[in-house]
């Protein structure tokens, strides 16, 4: 066997070997709206994998990791999907986080980070939409002085995941006064359990609260706990986006795919599937996702040079348009009881879930808008976008 074959096959294993037991009740659990599900239970298997070696399977063996090629990623993240694994719940800190302090970071800062985010010791949420803000890192308000050896944080995030379930926050802030746009930024770890932090879950249209409010009133770091040098923020940030885009949506596919096996299912369980419509529908959907796939690899290749690039932008503009096509997609197939919640106050099928969770899809993580300006500008060479 080749060594890919042989890694997919030591992967594939040790899931069914560990899947069991305690364990084995938590397949098919979590994801996006769905993070409420089983999520100590979650850590605890994400903890398993770790002691096995099991996790950041694609950083450098020096950092914690397997050093595993781009093919042996695609292999363990398909074998993962197979096996119908829970879903991650250290994504931040393994995908986002650890590959940019791999690329910026100093010696330090992978001494103290990176190998409790290999043991999943520390989890970690990222700090960069703001309410006048949005997508638009360039408005960021949030600010940050040196006092002493220490940075003093004041402001506020929106829309940072699991921040209710996070140890740390990455915050792109202010720190040189009267900048503007993408000047004057830097790239802060701040931890949260500290006074001068208050976070505050937002309920959302599943009534669920993965999405929260994160108030930095004096919250203090250490002055080393900066990425890059002051002002470099928009530099490092816009890496750690290129992270978020590329290697990670192999293990974001997880649960899409899941969620389209699962449609399909009910389709030819209640008899949508013999419209012939639905059936083309589904159609477009499954190739959908072999795009996706091949998006996310063609952006492993630049994260093999460095880092993605702003091509990046294209994958994110794709697969968060077919998630919210696969939710509309999932309520066709259910019929007219789709409409009817699954029991009282508000108890919602996993697909109207789907349904509702997935209109976010296209807002975080950079707009579709937002993304179609940075492939205009800084992909295909456009003028730039007239700003006042």
């Amino acid at each position: 066997m080749s060594s890919v074959e042989e890694f997919r096959t030591e992967v594939r294993s040790w899931l069914r070997d560990n899947l069991t037991g305690e364990f084995a009740a938590l397949r098919g659990r979590g994801g996006p709206g769905r993070e409420h599900e089983a999520f100590a239970e979650r850590l605890a298997w994400e903890r398993h994998m770790a002691a096995a070696g099991w996790t950041c399977v694609g950083w450098p063996e020096e950092y914690g990791g397997r050093g595993a090629t781009l093919e042996q990623q695609v292999a363990f993240h398909e074998e993962y999907a197979l096996a119908d694994a829970p879903a991650r719940v250290n994504h931040i800190g393994e995908q986002l986080l650890g590959p940019t302090l791999i690329a910026f970071g100093t010696p330090e800062q992978r001494d103290r980070f990176l190998p409790r985010i290999v043991a999943v010791e520390e989890l970690w949420c990222q700090g960069y939409s703001e309410p006048d803000a949005g997508s638009d890192l360039a408005n960021v308000r949030t600010r940050a002085e040196l006092s002493g050896d220490e940075w003093v944080v004041t402001g506020q995030k929106i829309w940072t995941s699991l921040a209710h379930e996070s140890d740390w926050c990455f915050v792109v802030a202010r720190t040189e006064p009267g900048s503007t746009r993408h000047r004057g930024l830097s790239y802060l770890l701040v931890p949260l359990d500290q006074p001068g932090v208050e976070v505050r879950p937002i309920t959302q249209l599943t009534g669920t609260s993965e999405f929260n409010e994160v108030f930095f009133d004096g919250a203090r770091t250490q002055a080393s706990d900066i990425v890059g040098a002051p002002g470099e923020g928009w530099k490092v940030a816009m890496a750690t986006l290129g992270f978020e885009r590329g290697v990670s949506t192999l293990g974001q596919q997880v649960g899409f795919r899941r969620e389209l096996e699962s449609v399909i299912e009910l389709a030819k369980h209640n008899g949508a599937a013999q419209d012939p419509l639905i059936r083309d529908r589904i159609a477009q959907a499954w190739i959908g996702l072999e795009i996706i796939r091949g998006n996310a690899l063609r952006m492993l290749d630049g994260v093999a040079a460095g880092a993605p690039g702003p091509e990046a932008s294209i994958g994110k503009i794709f697969w968060a348009t077919w998630h919210r096509e696969l939710g509309e997609l999932a309520m066709d197939v259910c019929g007219a009881g789709g409409m009817l919640a699954a029991g009282e106050p508000y108890d919602l099928t996993d697909w109207q879930r789907l349904f509702l969770f997935s209109r976010s899809d296209t807002i975080y993580a950079g707009s579709n808008e937002i993304q179609r300006t940075v492939i205009a500008e800084r992909v295909l060479g456009l003028p730039k976008e007239v700003r006042p």
